[in-house]
Formats: C-alpha cells, sequence, structure tokens
C-alpha cells in the first residue's frame, strides 16, 4: 500500500514538475514592457542564478534562451533588448522587453533554479504585444491575471498605468478695432461690437446671465452715445471745411 502511493506521489512531480503560476502582460509597440518576476531572498546565500526563454518552461533550464544571470550579474543575453534593470541581489529578476515589437508577442519562461530536487520557482508569461494607438499622450499600460496551480503559495501583483491624451482648449476669437473714417464706419463697429457681446454672453453661464446682459446694455449705450459724437463731430468738421472752401 505504501509502495503504491509513493509510486503516485513520484508520477505526480514527474508529470506536474514545479509549481508554475500564469501571468497575462499587455504591451504596445515602441514601447519598454516590463514581465515581471521575483523570489524570495533571505541573504546572500539564496541569491541564485535564472533563465528567461521563449515558450513554456521545460521540465529543466529554459527552451530558447534570451538572457541568464547568475544572480549577481547578467551572464548571457542573447540580444541587447532583453534587459534585467531590477536588483538581483534582492530577487528582482523581471525582464524588460526594449522597443517591444508585435514578433515579441508569444509565452516567455522565468526559471528560477532554487537548490534541491523539484524546487525551481517557474513562471509562464504570455505577453501579447499590440500596435499603439494613435493618441496625443504614449501611455505605457501592462496588466496581468495570475492563476496558480495548486498548492502554490507563490503571489504576484503588477500595476496598472494609463495615461489619457490631453486635449488642448480652443483660442478664444480676438478681434481688432480702428477708428472710424466716416459714420458707417462708426455704425458698422457698433454693430461688431454689439455682436461680439452677445455671443460672449451666450457662452458664460446661465447664473450670470444677468449680470453679462446689464453690462452688455451699459456698454451697448456707451458706445451708441460715441458713435453719436462721433457723428457729430464729423458732420460738424464736414460742415466747417465746406465753409472754408467757399
Amino acid at each position: 500500500m505504501l509502495s503504491s502511493i509513493c509510486l503516485n506521489w513520484a508520477l505526480l512531480v514527474l508529470l506536474t514538475g514545479s509549481t508554475v503560476s500564469e501571468l497575462i502582460v499587455i504591451g504596445e509597440v515602441g514601447q519598454n514592457i516590463t514581465v515581471p518576476c521575483h523570489y524570495t531572498v533571505w541573504n546572500t546565500n539564496s541569491i541564485t542564478s535564472m533563465c528567461w526563454g521563449r515558450d513554456r518552461c521545460p521540465s529543466s533550464k529554459c527552451s530558447q534562451p534570451i538572457i541568464w544571470t547568475d544572480g549577481w550579474r547578467v551572464t548571457e543575453q542573447h540580444s541587447s533588448r532583453y534587459q534585467l534593470k531590477g536588483d538581483l541581489q534582492k530577487g528582482d529578476v523581471s525582464l524588460t522587453i526594449v522597443d517591444a515589437r508585435e514578433a515579441d508577442s508569444g509565452t516567455y519562461c522565468c526559471r528560477v533554479e532554487i537548490p534541491g530536487l523539484f524546487n525551481d520557482q517557474l513562471i509562464n508569461h504570455k505577453v501579447m504585444v499590440k500596435k499603439a494607438r494613435i493618441s496625443t499622450a504614449s501611455p505605457h499600460t501592462y496588466t496581468s491575471e495570475q492563476t496558480s496551480a495548486p498548492g502554490s503559495t507563490s503571489e504576484s501583483s503588477v500595476t496598472v498605468t494609463r495615461t489619457w491624451p490631453l486635449v488642448s482648449a480652443s483660442e478664444a476669437p480676438q478681434t481688432a478695432s480702428a477708428p472710424c473714417s466716416g459714420p458707417s464706419d462708426c455704425l458698422d463697429v457698433t454693430a461688431s461690437l454689439q455682436n461680439s457681446s452677445v455671443s460672449l454672453a451666450s457662452q458664460q453661464d446661465p447664473e450670470r446671465g444677468l449680470y453679462i446682459g446689464i453690462g452688455s446694455c451699459a456698454a451697448l449705450l456707451l458706445i451708441l452715445i460715441l458713435a453719436l459724437l462721433l457723428t457729430k463731430q464729423y458732420f460738424y468738421n464736414t460742415k466747417k471745411m465746406s465753409a472754408s472752401a467757399g
């Protein structure tokens, strides 16, 4: 009976291997994508080697390895676009994919080589690189979901960051005025200012409509008085010039 239980346990371990966590990471073309992976470092003796590879984690090592570290420094690197920017001595072995491309989409394996039989920490990541959206901002966004195998106690969290594009405010129209050369020009200026006042009043909040209306009426009255005085002065100057010419 005992031998049968031991045999079943051995078969289960050989078929399932180490505990494997599943993560999904989403990024955009042209951005730097960080694929998280950590392990616990109790002291300098617990610092260990690890590797990143394409495809799912095999029974040992990494298939199609892209970067290796002995726990202190990077020992092998398939491409300069694959980097380990975390603090290796603190167990941060997250992979950074620089200038991500659509071809970078796929499954990645993070394998931390823990001493002992079947002790390796394995995490499979599904990386999805999408085309960048057309916007005034360039957000770097990645999300993750974790599904741990039965008996797993490891946890992982990933921050989701979103940057929304800013929309600039439209510029207010500007009007220029010049001295009127005659009664018709003065009346045109008066009508233009009146229309500007009415348009400005309609764009304000309803609560201030009454005050703006009163102010517009006062301004219009002053403009009419000014136009009247200018017209009177114009006719006076014209009459004076005619008299002088005669």
